[in-house]
């Protein structure tokens, strides 16, 4: 799985357990401290899912999930709340504001990670699917095997990555930083040449004959994999 979550958790020692195990789980992981930082990462890094603390300092957790709820952009990111605040009123009260769903502190990690799968099996399935198809082309991950047609795709490890990227998001235009951030990690020194480089040999391995070009290139924007959707 490739999707993104965003820890929104001031507690340092459980942000960096979090942040372990649902690396190792295959997330990819960013982290906010308080409210204000949760707000402008979700902004930059578009998280499938946001795990959001509701005692946070300054800007709470409960009103970091009305904001995230009142905007169209941001509405539909699903959101599960940590807190220490156990009584029916206050699950209530977070449930009603927006979460999908809530777990008391101190929580079980398997029981936490069972309903974050769970919230991206209703709200993002391609994020946690083993085999993506979009058009003619498959791609499975388990087997790390792409088959186009009849045809079995040979991909690099780096190809492979970006691939499976683009297929999860097909006929959205993704910008250079984002493909950047979701496949090679914000802390890679790499710059937006690279993309290009890779996105030319993806298309490379794609295209025999006169099989159409999958990736179309957004002048100044980015990459659009597949159709637009509805088109």
């Amino acid at each position: 799985m490739t999707a993104k979550v965003l820890i929104v958790e001031d507690e340092a020692p459980l942000a960096e357990m979090l942040r372990y195990n649902f690396e190792a789980e295959g997330f990819r992981v960013a982290h906010a401290d308080d409210g204000e930082e949760a707000e402008i990462l979700v902004a930059e890094e578009r998280p499938d899912l946001i795990v959001l603390d509701w005692m946070l300092p300054g800007v709470s957790g409960i009103e970091i999930c009305r904001r995230l709820r009142a905007r169209m952009d941001t509405k539909a990111i699903p959101i599960l709340m940590l807190t220490a605040r156990g009584e029916e009123g206050d699950r209530i009260r977070g449930l009603s504001t927006g979460a999908d769903d809530y777990v008391v502190k101190p929580f079980s990690l398997p029981e936490l990670m069972a309903r974050v799968k769970a919230i991206l099996r209703r709200a993002a399935p391609d994020r946690l699917a083993d085999v993506l198809r979009v058009s003619d082309i498959e791609l499975d991950r388990a087997a790390h095997k792409v088959v186009r047609g009849l045809r079995e795709v040979r991909l690099g490890p780096t190809e492979f990555k970006l691939l499976e990227f683009l297929m999860e998001s097909p006929g959205r235009v993704l910008s250079r930083t984002q493909l950047l951030d979701g496949v090679w990690g914000r802390d890679a020194y790499v710059d937006e040449r690279t993309v290009d480089v890779h996105v030319g040999r993806l298309r490379k391995a794609l295209i025999r004959g006169k099989e159409r070009d999958p990736i179309r290139t957004v002048r100044g924007s980015g990459y659009v994999f597949g159709e637009r959707p509805g088109a």
